[in-house]
């Protein structure tokens, strides 16, 4: 589907400029845009980037999907906690990216699958996400499940879809929730101020979808806390999403975070710069022998680090 971006110009300048000062796509981007017709200002097509414009005009621009490209099998190192002819269970370092995407192209989960299947894959997810039921942000550690076969691909999308799938999730945050357990739910779409980030919108919005997350406080850690968080939903960015929103972002975040000036020091000494995230248990019925699965994923070695030296400090 065709992303679409709607808004006002707030400044009178060039076409493009204005239009690349108004969203998140680069100058370059935007007269592309404007040069195949995907541009409309006040309901009506252009296709002049120097053109002027004035404030108040209202744009519209229609940003295709990109073109999936095949991705190529790569000799890239998994962890499997399981596998068997139907579905794999991976538990996917930080840094990794899950399918090729633009800025993306290879080393990717998808690549490294190609090759440890041999091809054998699942078909439903297209050329770019062969078997991708499900996936985890680049830089959020832990389990997932990738389908081998269309007919696991389809049981294991319907378990996601009814929310029957376990997931729990280890982070760390700034602050101590208060109280101490509870759920998190409303709708989760694309920022109006920030096309790259995700945020909680008005309930009677018409964009976004249900998300709902339910957390529990584990251990405080000076002016930090260890909690774990279920998901009854899987939305993009959905734990750090709604973490900022109750006023405790994930330490590391480089999108929703902003650390307290005390943990500053502490991050930059480790070189912990992601979302101190991770998908540490992921449970669901087999689709094809129904038998009950649940996978445990240990902390990766710079999460427990931080956690410990957290703990340290707290002492």
């Amino acid at each position: 589907m065709p992303e679409m971006i709607e808004g006002t110009i707030t400044a009178p300048a060039r076409l493009d400029k204005a239009l690349a000062n108004a969203t998140d796509l680069s100058r370059a981007r935007i007269q592309a845009l404007i040069g195949e017709g995907q541009v409309e200002l006040d309901g009506k097509p252009t296709f002049t980037p120097s053109a002027k414009v004035r404030a108040g005009a209202n744009f519209r621009i229609t940003v295709p999907p990109a073109a999936e490209a095949e991705a190529r099998p790569q000799d890239i190192p998994l962890t499997i906690a399981f596998e068997d002819e139907h579905l794999i269970v991976i538990n996917k370092p930080a840094g990794m990216v899950v399918h090729p995407a633009a800025g993306n192209p290879d080393g990717t989960l998808v690549n490294a699958l190609l090759h440890h299947c041999k091809g054998q894959l699942s078909g439903i997810g297209g050329v770019a996400r062969p078997g991708i039921v499900h996936r985890i942000d680049k830089d959020t550690s832990g389990l997932l499940v990738v389908a081998k076969s269309d007919a696991a691909h389809e049981g294991l999308a319907a378990q996601f879809a009814a929310h029957s799938v376990h997931r729990r999730y280890l982070a760390v945050c700034s602050g101590h929730p208060k109280p101490i357990e509870g759920t998190i739910s409303g709708l989760i779409g694309r920022s109006d101020a920030n096309r790259k980030k995700m945020a909680v919108l008005d309930r009677n919005s018409s964009r976004g979808k249900h998300a709902v997350t339910h957390y529990r406080m584990l251990e405080r850690l000076g002016p930090a806390a260890l909690i774990e968080c279920r998901l009854e939903t899987g939305r993009t960015h959905q734990v750090r999403v709604h973490c900022a929103s109750i006023g405790h972002a994930l330490l590391g975040d480089p999108l929703y975070g902003n650390a307290p000036r005390a943990l500053k020091p502490l991050l930059a000494q480790l070189g912990f710069a992601r979302q101190a995230l991770h998908a540490a248990q992921l449970g669901f019925e087999h689709p094809i022998t129904g038998e009950d699965l649940r996978f445990d994923a240990d902390l990766p070695a710079d999460m427990a680090e931080l956690i410990d030296e957290l703990g340290h400090s707290n002492r």
